[in-house]
């Protein structure tokens, strides 16, 4: 992960990083040289000099030092943030792109508050590596060469001395700080994460929490994670308030020495009296250079953190290596537009599954969803299942044959974790297969990342509304639709009589994920976007779950005439519609173990006859 997030910007902006470092070296021998000849002033201008030319060069150090320190160390801070914000924007183009591509992967192998964690604090955290590590641990390094070396020059006791306080400050402390701090650093990270988590928890299944009568529970698991989360805080303050005092205790030792040696040095006649405050003072602003190394090894912990989330969850290191490396690849060829997709025609599509087995591996689990909100979405039925099958181990799904030409309706059926939501996530390249083969149009799905949005649309349960206008809503399916355009897809869905009551149309607010409106109503909505959408297939996950039977009837019905000619994959625990569909298959433990048209199934499985009369006893 360092050649991906750490070293390229190296390569790139290395002049501009010496650059910072040669300033932040000037800004601290500005520092050094402002107190050495202030000092020297001080004791000169007691002697009572007979002419004033005898303290006007130390003056004019004093007055160049003093400015000089200022600009430098501004223009340091300004040429540092400059290149780290650059840094920074391209870390995160470089995040987006990876993940784009694997949305839905990425929703079925981790938690919202994962990649929150990644997007807010990851990306972020990494800066701190130029500005708060590398910068001053090279500046110190370059001052500690050059502090022994100006010692040295009055004598070699002195380098020696200077050289072994510097050590400890530079070297001993910061590893010391690194040792005793790194399980704290990783924990609190940990820890943090876990919040975010418990927070798109709360967020997004605060619902069932109240309607269980659990809230007071959740409230209490949070503040005590919270607690916990402080109680490490505290613990890292109360080392760096001890670390400080024991580099202030090392400054204390070093500007003892410093009085002791000019002292006898004096004494022996081999540096003037006036040399004896400059050397003292000196030694204030020279180990305060050293004492950010410390810090700086501290954070070295949250880096390695911070990489490693960054390795999971962008190259999917949990299904090992080579998934990563061929990953990386798949992005590459996705990038130079070679291959099929590059010529793929998005008109009509032809689905071809042929031989098709997928196995999540062990431990690749999501949350548990015993709990109310525990994994934040469990209105989301597909992820949910995804989850569930995930938690297997077993093939989620084995010698998987499909052929769906355009225009093919099928209904997919099964009970929860029989393979439903990994087949449509197949089908969307979200996942590749162990074995076998998913195309559209001849090419390989997971090759078409960037083309799906082109060939096939979602409607889901729970499609997520913005808090704009309706017709922004609908044209998120077409950005450079017309208004016209939108219009005609909202007839379609069969909204223009809602549309015309509303008291500003189209222009009308539709609030947080849609709150304004009922639940049938959001997913015409959602309809009339993926109509707008226009592409040659839709997958429909269950989109009437929650709705009552008479706005599930209606909606279907919409559904299939606005989808006419599409082609339709629809995952349902129903039969309401069974009859309009050109093929059921019915899936368990991640097999067909039924399949044909509705007619052919009535006729031929007691099983099918049971369940369609269960499903509709009139």
């Amino acid at each position: 992960m360092l050649e991906m997030w750490i070293k390229p910007y190296f390569r790139s902006y290395k002049w501009r990083f010496t650059l910072i470092v040669l300033l932040s070296i000037l800004t601290l021998l500005s520092t050094g040289l402002l107190m050495f000849t202030s000092g020297f002033l001080i004791s000169k201008a007691a002697l009572r000099p007979e002419n004033i030319l005898l303290v006007y060069v130390p003056i004019v150090g004093v007055r160049t030092f003093g400015i000089a320190r200022a600009v430098l160390h501004y223009v340091e801070r300004l040429t540092g943030h400059d290149a780290v914000l650059r840094i920074l924007s391209k870390m995160r183009v470089k995040l987006y792109r990876l993940l784009e591509p694997q949305a839905l992967f990425l929703r079925s192998r981790h938690q919202t508050g994962d990649l929150l964690g990644v997007l807010a604090e990851d990306i972020e955290n990494l800066q701190n590596v130029y500005i708060r590590t590398v910068f001053p641990a090279a500046s110190a390094l370059v001052v500690y060469v050059l502090a022994v070396i100006f010692a040295g020059r009055f004598s070699w006791e002195l380098a020696l001395l200077a050289a072994l306080y510097i050590l400890i400050l530079a070297v001993i402390l910061p590893y010391l700080s690194y040792r005793l701090t790194r399980r704290q650093h990783r924990l609190l990270k940990q820890q943090r994460s876990g919040l975010y988590q418990q927070l798109t928890d709360a967020v997004m299944g605060i619902s069932d929490w109240v309607i269980s009568g659990r809230s007071s529970r959740f409230a209490a698991s949070y503040t005590r994670d919270e607690a916990e989360v402080l109680r490490l805080e505290r613990s890292l303050r109360a080392w760096a308030r001890w670390r400080t005092l024991m580099g202030q205790l090392i400054t204390g030792l070093a500007v003892l020495t410093a009085l002791y040696w000019t002292g006898k040095a004096y004494a022996g006649g081999r540096i003037d009296v006036t040399l004896i405050a400059a050397f003292v003072l000196v030694v204030f602003p020279l180990m305060d250079a050293f004492l950010p190394v410390s810090e700086a090894a501290e954070r070295v912990p949250q880096y390695q953190d911070s990489l490693e989330r960054l390795d999971r969850v962008t190259l999917n290191t949990e299904r090992g290596p080579e998934q990563g490396k061929e990953q990386g690849q798949v992005q590459a060829r996705l990038n130079e537009k070679r291959g099929p997709a590059a010529e793929l025609q998005t008109s009509s599509i032809h689905i071809k599954l042929s031989g098709v087995s997928f196995a999540y591996q062990r431990g690749q689990t999501g949350p548990s969803p015993t709990e109310p909100g525990a994994d934040g979405q469990q209105a989301a039925a597909g992820e949910a299942s995804a989850q569930t099958e995930a938690a297997y181990a077993a093939p989620s799904l084995s010698g998987i044959d499909l052929d769906l030409p355009q225009g093919s309706r099928i209904a997919v059926i099964g009970r929860s974790g029989a393979g439903k939501s990994t087949l449509l996530k197949l089908i969307q390249g979200a996942l590749k297969p162990d074995a076998g083969q998913v195309t559209l149009n001849g090419a390989a799905a997971e090759l078409l990342a960037d083309r799906m949005p082109e060939l096939v649309s979602v409607l889901n349960q729970s499609p997520y509304l913005f808090d704009t206008t309706v017709g922004n809503n609908i044209r998120l399916g077409r950005l450079e639709a017309s208004d016209e355009e939108v219009r005609r897809a909202a007839e379609a869905a069969q909204l223009g009589a809602l549309i015309e009551t509303l008291p500003s149309g189209y222009d009308t607010m539709m609030h947080e994920t849609g709150q304004r409106f009922s639940g049938g109503e959001r997913q015409r909505v959602a309809l009339a976007r993926i109509l707008l959408q226009d592409t040659p297939a839709v997958i429909l996950d269950e989109p009437t779950i929650g709705l009552d039977p008479r706005t599930e009837r209606e909606l279907m019905a919409t559904i299939f005439a606005a989808a006419a000619g599409k082609t339709l994959i629809w995952v349902t625990h129903h039969l309401i519609a069974a009859k309009q569909m050109d093929e059921i298959i019915f899936m368990d433990e991640g097999k067909i173990v039924m399949r044909g048209t509705h007619e052919e199934l009535m006729e031929s499985s007691e099983r099918y006859r049971n369940l369609y009369l269960l499903d509709r006893p009139e």
